[in-house]
């Protein structure tokens, strides 16, 4: 099974987050939410959600990827996080997938993952990242890293996650149900 990690940070973006943790546990990946704060964690739209577990619990568990959910607020939070930045180090210089939308590209980013690699972000951060090519391409794969846009790509995103993990025939498989325009 694929292990997924989701990160949850006050201030997340709703859309970004649930999409891609639905359409992965369709798929048949075990997606594990893991607050950076105890109790629900509240998003940007103050959609509240109570997370699987916290990060204190999982910081030396091992997953085959993890999807940062963008959100202004949130993004800041996750670059506060240090539990956050210990572990995309260690999975990035483990070779697992690390992907981010919106302005989480920025998080990875000033972690100093992504330098010379191509990427896309919200355009409310392209500012912050100067050692990258960024485009405005809706989700971008850059070897081990894969980047989306916003809101408005996080069914593409998931579903690039999706083909990532398990391959295109699963892809079709999900959307069958799900009707999405890919």
């Amino acid at each position: 099974m694929k292990r997924v990690l989701v990160p949850l940070a006050p201030g997340f973006e709703e859309i970004e987050a649930l999409t891609v943790v639905d359409i992965l546990r369709r798929a048949g990946a075990e997606v594990t939410l893991a607050g950076t704060v105890t109790g629900p964690v509240e998003g940007r739209s103050r959609v509240r959600v109570i997370p699987d577990t916290f990060m204190e619990n999982i910081v030396e568990l091992d997953f085959d990827m993890v999807v940062l959910p963008g959100g202004a607020a949130g993004t800041e939070n996750l670059k506060k996080d240090r539990r956050v930045k210990e572990i995309l180090e260690r999975l990035h210089n483990r070779g697992r997938f690390i992907t981010a939308i919106c302005a989480a590209p920025a998080v990875l980013s000033a972690i100093g993952l992504t330098g010379g690699r191509t990427v896309t972000c919200h355009p409310s951060v392209r500012h912050e990242l100067k050692d990258e090519l960024v485009t405005d391409e809706r989700v971008v794969v850059d070897g081990k890293i894969i980047t989306s846009l916003g809101p408005g790509s996080a069914m593409e995103f998931a579903f690039k996650l999706v083909e990532t993990l398990f391959g295109r025939e699963k892809v079709k498989e999900v959307n069958h149900g799900v009707l999405a325009k890919l």
